[in-house]
């Protein structure tokens, strides 16, 4: 027999679980945009990070469409240097957390957790794990680039 306390304890598992990240789900998407959301790096102008040296927040009507995911802008003269080399500017593993990608799974990337290295925009998860990326950044870079093929394969 079920009891409104069971419902509720079944209730919040699920809430729970729809939180968590979802390797099969994140390994099919190129970007990462969280789970209720199209939106990469949580609205951030991905050019920002390189002209302005910090997150900027974009503005949704200032908006551009790059591997299925809406990229939001500051200004204009940002979302027409995206537009014309998005590559340069989008972040590396699509915005998933770099050091994850470098261990051979996704995690969700914070876009207030991010580093410039080598002219690419990389992001972790929070700042313990950008602490323990930054200790071998180079080592990292190349597991996640012979990784990253492979999850966005699986």
């Amino acid at each position: 027999m079920r009891t409104p306390k069971m419902l509720a304890f079944l209730a919040s598992g699920l809430i729970a679980a729809a939180a968590l990240p979802s390797a099969a789900y994140a390994a099919t998407d190129p970007v990462y945009t969280g789970t209720f959301s199209n939106v990469a790096l949580s609205g951030y102008d991905a050019v920002g990070y390189f002209t302005q040296g910090r997150p900027v927040e974009g503005k949704a009507a200032l908006k551009t469409t790059y591997k299925g995911a809406e990229f939001r802008f500051a200004s204009a003269a940002n979302l027409a240097k995206f537009k014309a080399n998005p590559a340069a500017f989008a972040p590396q593993f699509g915005g998933y957390c770099a050091w994850a990608v470098s261990q051979g799974y996704t995690a969700s990337g914070d876009p207030q957790v991010w580093k410039i290295v080598g002219g690419k925009l990389y992001v972790n998860y929070n700042r313990d794990i950008g602490n323990k990326w930054e200790k071998n950044i180079p080592g990292f870079i190349t597991a996640a680039n012979k990784n990253w093929p492979k999850i966005l394969a699986s």
